[in-house]
């Protein structure tokens, strides 16, 4: 069966940005607390830097996600990343994908 979208579709759209490798994972890392690249890059886990930094740029391009830079006093300038409000809502999808693997999905057995 193939449904034809005409027209805007938000939820069409939605499922199209948060289906991205790596996305959800940035946002619900980001629900802790603002991070640094490199911590981000370890909470996320498996992402490479390049892979990273284009789903940071696109999250930033929507206003999913703010960067600021911190002046590293004589080192290198460092990038934070927070979620802005519209990334707070998405605490709510992450809740509800929470509630649907605790219902539905056994923790796989000890090695």
């Amino acid at each position: 069966m193939k449904t034809e979208h005409t027209g805007f579709c938000p939820v069409y759209r939605a499922i199209g940005v948060l289906q991205e490798k790596w996305v959800l994972h940035i946002v619900r890392s980001l629900l802790d607390g603002e991070k640094g690249f490199n911590e981000l890059a370890r909470a996320v886990g498996g992402c490479n830097s390049a892979t990273l930094t284009q789903r940071l740029e696109h999250l930033e391009q929507l206003q999913v996600i703010d960067k600021r830079t911190e002046d590293g006093s004589g080192k290198l300038a460092r990038s934070v990343y927070a979620l802005t409000p519209a990334g707070r809502e998405l605490q709510t999808v992450i809740d509800a994908i929470d509630t649907w693997g605790r219902t539905h999905l056994q923790a796989p057995a000890p090695a």
